[in-house]
């Protein structure tokens, strides 16, 4: 089979792994018949994010039959966020597509991505319509996270946390993850004006019936939900978020001291005896609060420093009209094979 690889990638498929040397044959050879139909200069980049089960040396083998593919090993397991922003960090297509290595995702719906951003996007992620996912471990809590995002965020999707998302190339190398905050990208995004759509993905069981997440993930996407909401609202002026709590503090303190100050003047009771507790209290609000204020315009001078010193701006411009040699016309129209049993 005879593939384009001529000239500079117009397209990337970016696949990070882990341990997945059981599906990466398989994987390959229907992302490679899958790039042949659509006919543009594509590059397949892998991510070994320090497997340990042979996935690196079936990664090299298939290296070495295809021109298309580039190994990007990482020096340990850094986990998921950290190997997209190595694949990202590497892509050189002007479209990337992001997927887990697994099979549940089905590259035959890279089309359909790639489809959906030519008409205008700069992301297009994908949609588990119909989860198989375990119901208690893995669907309700998605369900109330996607809930809680898309409030937080004002992004409409149904599904933050699915891999399977097509990007412009110019926003994606603009967004710098860490932590977790890769299944929030969209959101990220949107800070920028990214126009962000979705399309329905099927969702098949992992052909290795396991998962390398759990339920114990839960808590650090509550954790990346407080990040995300924080970047998307306050990065540029943190005062706002810590200015209202700290002058509620100081001022809950000062009604309280002054309500014990007004009763010692009229009735002359002893103050520690009385109102030992109340007193107690009041100080450590008002203390609180000078705290949190503080902490606001520490945040503002480092904010400051920190757009300053780069010289970062605070808006985004909007995507210029593009060069006759940088315009990317999408995929041409074509059918791709569907396995059996796979509904689309």
């Amino acid at each position: 089979m005879s593939r384009n690889t001529t000239g500079t990638p117009r397209l990337s498929i970016v696949v990070p792994l882990f341990n997945e040397a059981g599906t990466i044959a398989e994987l390959h050879r229907r992302l490679a018949a899958v790039l042949f139909l659509i006919g543009l200069p594509s590059e397949i980049i892998y991510v070994d994010d320090g497997s340990s089960d042979g996935t690196a040396e079936a990664l090299t083998d298939i290296a070495t039959r295809d021109s298309q593919v580039r190994l990007i090993p990482l020096a340990r397991n850094y986990g998921q966020t950290a190997a997209l922003a190595a694949g990202f960090d590497a892509a050189a297509g002007d479209v990337i597509v992001a997927m887990d290595g697994d099979l549940q995702h089905e590259p035959e719906e890279i089309p359909k991505l790639l489809a959906k951003l030519h008409e205008g996007y700069d992301i297009v992620s994908g949609w588990r319509e119909q989860r198989v996912d375990n119901l208690w471990t893995r669907r309700l809590p998605s369900k109330i996270a996607n809930w809680l995002m898309a409030k937080l965020s004002g992004v409409a999707l149904h599904d933050f946390g699915t891999t399977f998302k097509a990007y412009r190339a110019h926003v994606i190398k603009r967004i710098r993850l860490y932590g977790d905050l890769h299944r929030f990208i969209p959101a990220l995004a949107s800070w920028g004006g990214a126009r962000i759509a979705e399309v329905p993905i099927a969702n098949i069981p992992r052909p290795q019936n396991q998962s390398h997440y759990g339920l114990s993930r839960t808590w650090r996407v509550a954790a990346d939900l407080i990040t995300v909401r924080f970047l998307l609202r306050y990065v540029t002026r943190p005062l706002h978020f810590f200015g209202p709590i700290g002058f509620s503090s100081v001022a809950a303190g000062v009604m309280g001291g002054g309500w014990i100050f007004v009763t010692k003047i009229v009735t002359g009771a002893p103050v520690f005896l009385a109102h030992g507790p109340l007193l107690l209290l009041s100080a450590v609000l008002i203390q609180t609060g000078v705290v949190l204020i503080g902490l606001g315009l520490l945040a503002e001078l480092l904010t400051r420093i920190y757009m300053d010193g780069r010289h970062r701006r605070i808006y985004t411009l909007a995507r210029q009209a593009p060069r006759a040699r940088d315009a990317w016309s999408g995929p041409q129209p074509v059918t791709v094979p569907v396995r059996p049993g796979v509904v689309q």
